[in-house]
């Protein structure tokens, strides 16, 4: 079986590649086309266009790739299938389980590298292409009209207008304070014009301040030139991570944030569930061509149009549980990890019940 196995590993590896390149293409010409009139509004010079989809590239191989390995793996099942190979091959005593083990274990490889590439490597550049966007056409610049909140601690929360990251400035800051015994009365309110970091004693500095604290029957309000707080728990780092994006954070990032916002009494839920999908999607080529190659095994009439045509039922069917299985975990239905993992789950049993069925 190794010269076989050799065959339809190079066979199917090279069909993944060439329908990779094949998606690639009409998804950039497709994106190209769908967002040139503001290219040319914004007289983006043509190395920044080139460059954004040179970057943008990770990010649409993520989400090619089991698409790629599920066309290939039932293409390549059925060319074998109408040439009559794959029925010699079952004639000689090669069972169908034995047929899928190169196509298993090369898919297998392919997923763990897609872990990899789709927790840190898209992600990369992904904050390029962002910058991109941010700098040249003005999509959910970071540098002003933010609008920026979050939570600092249990009882407390911050509000901030704009942040400048290059001056690591910020305006129009609101701090706000709640009695740790019962979090819905405000104890304690600080408003300021322009807040700056003080790297060497690691504290904030507000500037035109008003205070105000809330007592039981009275409110005591000062106004300040200048107030120093020692201890809000970010950073400027921090502040500019606050505004990733999901898809610009590495399953470390994703990680830590879910781990400061658990800190920070937040629910991590949102961020656990991004952390965990990324895993999950990455083993979608997996499920995907076990859920398929059983149905590619039977000669059909149709040829690569009934191929392609399975490959976006599949597809489609996946994303669309993926899509409700989100939407259910985010309301708080499921746990972050079924949420990622459920449209996999489901897809699996799927396989083993079309396994069984099949012709061995």
């Amino acid at each position: 079986m190794k010269i076989i196995d050799k065959y339809l590993i190079k066979q199917f590896l090279v069909t993944t590649l060439f329908s990779l390149l094949t998606f690639l293409a009409i998804f950039i010409i497709v994106d190209m086309m769908e967002h040139i009139d503001e290219f040319l509004d914004y007289d983006v010079p043509f190395h920044i266009i080139l460059k954004y989809y040179v970057v943008f590239l990770p990010q649409m191989i993520r989400y090619m790739t089991p698409i790629s390995v599920l066309l290939a793996a039932l293409f390549v099942t059925g060319k074998m299938s109408d040439l009559n190979e794959l029925t010699a091959m079952k004639s000689s005593g090669i069972s169908l389980y034995r047929y899928m083990a190169p196509f298993i274990v090369t898919t297998l490889f392919i997923s763990f590298f897609s872990v990899y590439f789709g927790g840190f490597v898209a992600p990369l550049s992904n904050k390029i292409k962002v910058n991109i966007e941010r700098e040249y056409m003005d999509w959910g610049t970071i540098q002003s009209g933010n609008n920026i909140f979050f939570q600092d601690s249990k009882t407390r929360i911050v509000t901030i207008a704009s942040y400048n990251v290059h001056t690591e400035r910020a305006n129009i800051i609101s701090i706000q304070d709640f009695d740790p015994k019962d979090i819905t009365r405000m104890v304690n309110r600080i408003d300021a014009l322009k807040m700056r970091y003080d790297t060497t004693n690691r504290s904030w500095i507000l500037n035109d301040v008003v205070q105000r604290s809330f007592l039981d029957t009275s409110l005591a309000m000062q106004k300040l030139d200048t107030l120093i707080i020692t201890d809000l728990n970010f950073t400027p780092d921090e502040v500019i991570k606050k505004q990733l994006k999901p898809e610009e954070m590495t399953l470390s990032e994703l990680q830590q944030l879910a781990d400061d916002q658990l800190k920070t009494g937040n629910n991590p839920r949102r961020a656990m569930i991004e952390y965990h999908s990324i895993i999950a999607f990455a083993f979608a080529s997996l499920i995907t061509v076990l859920f398929g190659l059983p149905i590619s095994s039977n000669k059909r009439k149709g040829g690569l149009a009934l191929q392609f045509g399975i490959n976006l039922v599949i597809t489609f069917a996946y994303l669309v549980f993926m899509s409700i299985s989100q939407a259910f975990g985010k309301n708080g239905v499921m746990s972050p990890i079924l949420t990622a993992w459920f449209a996999n789950i489901v897809f699996f049993i799927a396989a083993l019940i079309n396994i069984a069925r099949a012709q061995k």
